[in-house]
């Protein structure tokens, strides 16, 4: 229907005779001449016309006509040097007023957009989010596909197995009284094609959770998703790392630096976090055993005291914010001091007898216009809280450049963590992932010193992905299993086809899955992954526009043999 789109068009094809379609952005009249942009995916054109009575904005035409050289250019499109002057126009469909603003310059309510997707998505910004993720997912499959992964695609209706978030549940009419549940993940899937001889596979998996939203997460989200045989840790993340070097370079035109490695007790240690945002410095400085001197019963009973030293002389008002901050990540409090006239002032510093303060001079490195801010505690909380503490601190300063990416990994976590309400302990990843080998003979005796052969990869902050390696031996996973609670007969139950199919001789393998979706909106500087999924859910995981979950029909609760 069209010889062109409506963004290709440049002074190279002026004198030629063009068709266009696309939907009426604009209509403005400038001295008795009718200009109208029209837009399509691609762009904007812009064309004249006579009469524009029979069309308004958001109308659906054809038309045809001549290229031009335009009088004014337009340097902020790139069809802005010519215009088409049109001897044809047709009408492919009307338009209703439109209940939000496309161009966004009226703002809607997330409702609202959610509702109408199909209109937000007409803004240009808006889908080019869509558009940029399609090259990002393509320079993951360019990538895998260059170094002999097979794309495979898993099951979506499986077996109900407990991975860390709710299923899903579909009811089966073929099998009354028995469900599927959707995939939390591919995770016992990819092992098993592992266990197959695949040796890598990958998928752009789709994976549902029944779990309370926020704006980095979503009912459904997309994974990329892989697993390799006879690998070390080590050659997981080489590999990792290489590929989205590639995919920077290949989407963004963006060469990334090498990726620091901590361990999960440096990344505490020094940003607080197991999700270091490392594109800025503040770092957390342990301080316990000069502190524990002083005469200050706050800082020398505590376990653990942490300090941030910030280049800026704060207002009591600002340092309350900081210590609410604090307080909200389970911390009692923040205390100060200020460096002034190569002296300790303010704050708690009459509690700091003069041989502490010339060690934390020599220690922190003082000069006069700072501001030392310490969390004294146990361990875990004054280093959470002093690491909330430091972000914070990095959004109050503005310590970052805008469209800056930092990728770190972390590795060694603790394999399990001790669930207070239920007095038990709880695999920290998931429950398929090697122990490191000093710990094989023995985690059941020391479990809450057990370091897993699992790590993260984060960005800017942001938790991306998660792997280790996996159990492939069924003896150590049947113990794993054992001391998390699962006695032998629920574990078959629930897990007896993977047990099973290791009887068979499984290689050591490891794999990853990176969130696609929270890397775009990162890459392309969001917040909300909403923002670069098509059809996303609200708050309640509702969509507004097609209005499920739904009701189901008598006739279909029948036919399932169910009813509420």
């Amino acid at each position: 229907m069209r010889t062109h789109t409506c963004g290709e068009l440049d002074k190279k094809n002026i004198g030629k005779e063009v068709i266009l379609c696309g939907w009426v952005d604009s209509i403005r009249t400038h001295g008795g001449v009718n200009f109208v942009s029209l837009r399509d995916r691609y762009g904007v054109t812009q064309i004249v016309l006579n009469d524009v009575k029979t069309f308004k904005n958001e109308y659906v035409i054809k038309v045809t006509g001549k290229v031009r050289k335009r009088l004014e250019a337009n340097n902020k499109i790139a069809t802005g040097e010519i215009e088409v002057e049109v001897s044809n126009v047709e009408v492919l469909n009307t338009a209703e007023a439109l209940p939000l603003d496309i161009s966004g310059k009226i703002e809607s309510t997330d409702e609202i957009r959610l509702k109408y997707r199909y209109l937000d998505l007409r803004n240009p910004v808006r889908s080019n989010y869509l558009v940029f993720k399609s090259k990002v997912m393509n320079a993951f499959r360019t990538h895998l596909n260059k170094n002999d992964f097979i794309e495979i695609e898993t099951p979506l209706l499986v077996k109900s197995t407990p991975e860390g978030a709710r299923d899903y549940i579909v009811p089966s009419r073929m099998n009354k009284g028995k469900v599927y549940a959707l995939p939390q993940s591919p995770q016992l899937y990819k092992q098993i094609l592992m266990i197959a001889g695949m040796d890598r596979y990958f998928q752009l998996a789709r994976c549902l959770r029944d779990e309370d939203l926020r704006a980095d997460r979503q009912p459904e989200h997309t994974q990329v998703d892989l697993e390799m045989s006879f690998v070390t840790s080590d050659d997981i993340r080489n590999y990792i790392e290489g590929m989205l070097k590639f995919v920077f370079k290949e989407t963004m035109d963006i060469k990334l630096d090498d990726f620091p490695v901590y361990s999960y007790a440096e990344s505490m240690a020094k940003y607080g976090s197991d999700k270091p945002d490392i594109r800025f410095g503040l770092e957390l400085n342990d301080v316990t055993e000069i502190v524990k001197k002083s005469g200050f019963k706050v800082f020398n009973s505590a376990e653990h005291v942490v300090c941030l030293v910030v280049d800026k002389d704060f207002s009591r008002k600002e340092i309350d914010k900081l210590t609410d901050v604090a307080k909200n990540h389970h911390a009692k409090g923040l205390a100060f001091v200020k460096v002034a006239d190569n002296k300790l002032d303010a704050g708690v510093s009459k509690f700091l007898e003069e041989e502490v303060q010339k060690e934390l001079f020599k220690e922190l490195k003082l000069k006069d216009g700072q501001t030392v801010l310490f969390v004294a505690d146990t361990k875990k909380v004054s280093q959470t809280a002093a690491g909330h503490v430091r972000i914070a601190l990095r959004n109050k300063l503005e310590l970052v450049k805008e469209g800056t990416f930092k990728f770190s990994w972390v590795k060694d976590f603790p394999l399990f963590s001790y669930n207070e309400d239920e007095k038990k302990w709880d695999p920290e990843h998931h429950m398929f992932s090697m122990p490191k080998p000093e710990f094989v003979d023995d985690f059941e005796k020391r479990p809450g010193e057990v370091l897993g052969d699992l790590w993260d990869l984060t960005l800017n902050g942001w938790e991306m992905a998660s792997g280790s390696i996996r159990i492939s031996n069924p003896s150590v996973q049947k113990r794993i299993m054992k001391f998390i609670g699962f006695d032998e007969k629920e574990a078959q139950k629930k897990f007896g086809f993977l047990l099973e199919a290791y009887k068979y001789g499984g290689p050591v393998h490891g794999g990853m899955g990176i969130g696609l979706d929270r890397l775009v909106a990162l890459m392309l500087g969001l917040s909300d992954i909403r923002e670069v999924i098509a059809f996303p859910k609200n708050k309640n995981a509702q969509c507004p526009m097609d209005e499920c979950p739904s009701m189901p029909e008598k006739a279909q609760l029948e036919e399932l043999g169910m009813k509420f």
